[in-house]
């Protein structure tokens, strides 16, 4: 499996927790770098993409030179995670980007209000995580 960069939103909850959980279940045959959004290395990436993926408010995730955003993005993740995880990503494969996305930006409008913005964003740090 080739190497991922996931760019989540460093002042966000939900992103943080996400970024949290992710991290020590990543199956050890694939590598993902996690970024923020606000960071060099996140903006510098993030500028290199169309414009309609610049000005999308989204979690990216980047592998093999392909972006992927939104609930794509999301779903992929599982492809990076320990087998017991990974066997749900056809499942969620299977429900149709439109009925996917909605979902995503509905939780992605409301994630400040559910979700408390973290007092230090622990994202760069997970990429030294050893299990």
């Amino acid at each position: 499996m080739q190497n991922a960069t996931l760019i989540l939103d460093g002042d966000c909850g939900l992103c943080n927790r996400l970024a949290i959980f992710l991290s020590p279940r990543l199956n050890k045959s694939g590598r993902m770098t996690f970024l923020t959004n606000e960071s060099k290395e996140g903006k510098e990436i993030i500028n290199k993409l169309s414009t309609k993926k610049q000005n999308v408010d989204t979690v990216y995730l980047i592998k093999n030179g392909k972006t992927h955003i939104r609930s794509a993005a999301t779903i992929r993740c599982l492809l990076f995670m320990k087998w017991y995880y990974k066997i749900l990503y056809p499942f969620c494969w299977v429900i149709p980007l439109p009925i996917r996305d909605l979902v995503y930006i509905i939780i992605s409008k409301n994630r400040h209000k559910i979700f408390a913005k973290p007092e230090v964003c622990i994202i760069p740090s997970l990429n030294n995580f050893e299990d």
